[in-house]
């Protein structure tokens, strides 16, 4: 699968995800990593966003972005282990 043009652009967090950061144990080094690690995206149910599948810790998780086509911004809206 090929990664999207928006893949490269320089990365925004949220508010939202830093709070997130915070409550579920994981640092920014730590998103740029599960980043690098990708292995999958798919589009998310809002429109606009996609889920990024990656590993953290051992485990499946997914980051939810939002490409900002206007200042080629990659923004970082959450991210979240998932529980199978």
């Amino acid at each position: 699968m090929g990664w999207p043009e928006w893949w490269d652009w320089e990365i925004e967090l949220t508010p939202h995800l830093e709070r997130r950061m915070e409550d579920r144990d994981f640092s920014e080094v730590d998103l740029r990593a599960m980043l690098e690690h990708a292995h999958g995206h798919r589009a998310d149910v809002v429109e606009g966003r996609f889920v990024i599948e990656t590993k953290h810790k051992h485990g499946p998780w997914e980051v939810v972005v939002e490409p900002d086509e206007m200042d080629h911004l990659l923004v970082v809206v959450t991210a979240y282990p998932v529980s199978r």
